[in-house]
């Protein structure tokens, strides 16, 4: 009963040191991982919202970002718009 515990604790680490890699190296490794293992036998939702949760609070300032225009007729910064005028981020699908 101690060995199966073991092997619970190491994979358990094991997946929560994964979620900790940039996404595509992330989705790399566990694509090859049945999704049994660690959708019913791990703590998946709670793991990944500690680990991919970020250090914003609300009330934060969001962080300086560069994008390029949807017209790719050049590029926008978050910091140009800083106290000129209200600033909406949405982020999402449409289709």
């Amino acid at each position: 009963m101690m060995a199966v515990l073991a092997l619970w604790l190491l994979g358990a680490a094991a997946l929560f040191a994964i979620m900790w890699l940039p996404p595509a190296r992330f989705c790399a490794i566990i694509a090859r991982v049945p999704a049994p293992v660690f959708m019913m036998a791990m703590p998946f939702r709670q793991m990944w919202m500690v680990a991919r949760g970020g250090r914003l609070q609300s009330g934060s300032p969001a962080p300086d970002f560069e994008l390029r225009r949807q017209d790719k007729s050049g590029t926008v910064r978050l910091s140009s718009h800083a106290g000129s005028r209200p600033v909406v981020l949405i982020f999402g699908s449409y289709t």
